[in-house]
């Protein structure tokens, strides 16, 4: 499981630095996209890895893979539907001054 992960990381590395040389190369204006695109791909590969290190889950299978897809988008679900809740419980917040504290 361990040499998957470093096999994982190197891929992940490479995408990265393929990204930042291409961005490079071309002088595209907008550089933005490189580091959104760096982020995002970090953030899937960090929360991947997370997510998977409490299953055992052979990723050499097709099984597997359909079996860690499933899990990592119920998990990524999960977080949107815990933002939509926050933000609803934020926006019915009482966010008044209360002057009774103030001396």
């Amino acid at each position: 499981m361990m040499s998957i992960i470093w096999i994982a990381l190197i891929i992940v590395a490479g995408i990265i630095a393929f990204i930042w040389l291409i961005s490079e190369f071309r002088k595209i204006k907008h550089k933005v996209w490189a580091f959104v695109l760096i982020g995002l791909i970090l953030f899937a590969y960090v929360s991947f890895v997370v997510t998977m290190k409490n299953y055992d889950i052979d990723m050499t299978s097709f099984s597997g893979v359909t079996k860690a897809a499933k899990i990592y988008f119920s998990w990524l679900g999960s977080i949107f539907g815990n933002f939509k809740s926050l933000t609803g419980s934020a926006v019915r917040m009482d966010w008044s001054v209360n002057d009774s504290s103030v001396s």
